[in-house]
């Protein structure tokens, strides 16, 4: 697992574990490792985006002389954060592809060797925000987007070479990575320019508020766990699995609403949280 940490990360390799699986488990800091060592969980320093950390897996994976086969890539490191297309600096932009995208795609690479010897499968967890893109959710969204374009050709070219990939696709889930994208989202909305603030600064608001009150009634992140653990050990497992009703509910109205028709249900379904002075921007129910 690329992400173990915290939140759902951390329940999948607790959940894996349970079910009898040595779990190597991604954590960027050794405390975070101390916490979540166990029976059937080796904490492993690995920060996707640097290149000596997954070479240092892959070298951990294919030297144990007592290794069993590779069952399963787990790829669920992220960051999320909410942000209007304008807003967003473009460094920003690409810290978040290498973290959300390009970390992952460094992953595959290495690891496709061992996984097709071994029979394995890929699980690229990507979000609902991988399926319908929620104003603010462009440059979290753009990543997942691209991560699900990946999974499919993925999945095409390894059909034939014995390895599976799912895509696993959240709504709101309760965990700490929730908390961590409303606290990057607020302080990033702080520190715009003041145009930025008058043009925008309402949607952030609203988009927060919107977030939270979905996340207050979402799955907890044992439960997400589990679903991701299904994805990983079932022996036919679907090529895609959504987390929770919010999540199934956007990916099917994406699939049968036309454009402007769904501009229009999200609007509605933003308007409630903005600040009472506000008026619904014209942006939010165009396409």
């Amino acid at each position: 697992m690329s992400g173990a940490s915290t939140g759902m990360g951390a329940a999948t390799a607790r959940e894996l574990a349970r079910r009898g699986f040595h779990v190597l488990a991604g954590v960027r800091r050794p405390a975070d490792g101390d916490a979540l060592r166990a029976d059937g969980i080796e904490p492993v320093i690995l920060d996707i985006t640097e290149p000596g950390h997954v070479e240092a897996l892959v070298e951990r994976i294919t030297s144990d002389p007592d290794a069993r086969p590779l069952r399963a890539l787990v790829n669920n490191a992220g960051v999320s954060v909410y942000a209007p297309v304008e807003a967003y600096p473009l460094e920003e932009w690409r810290g978040l592809f290498e973290v959300n995208l390009f970390g992952h795609v460094a992953m595959i690479q290495a690891l496709l060797p061992t996984l097709i010897a071994g029979g394995g499968r890929i699980v690229n967890i990507s979000s609902v925000g991988g399926k319908g893109a929620m104003p603010t959710y462009g440059p979290y969204a753009a990543t997942k987007f691209a991560l699900e374009a990946v999974s499919d050709a993925l999945r095409r070219e390894l059909s034939r070479h014995g390895v599976q990939v799912v895509v696993v696709e959240p709504g709101a889930v309760r965990s700490q990575m929730a908390d961590r994208g409303a606290t990057a989202t607020s302080a990033f909305a702080a520190q715009m320019r003041p145009d930025l603030q008058r043009r925008y600064g309402d949607l952030i608001t609203a988009a927060l508020a919107q977030t939270s009150a979905h996340i207050g009634r979402g799955l907890s992140a044992d439960a997400a766990g589990s679903i991701i653990a299904d994805a990983a050990t079932i022996r036919r497992p679907r090529t895609r699995y959504t987390v929770g009703r919010d999540a199934s509910m956007l990916v099917a109205l994406t699939r049968v609403l036309p454009d402007r028709l769904l501009d229009r249900v999200i609007a509605a379904g933003l308007r409630p949280h903005l600040p009472v002075h506000a008026t619904t921007p014209t942006a939010v129910g165009s396409a």
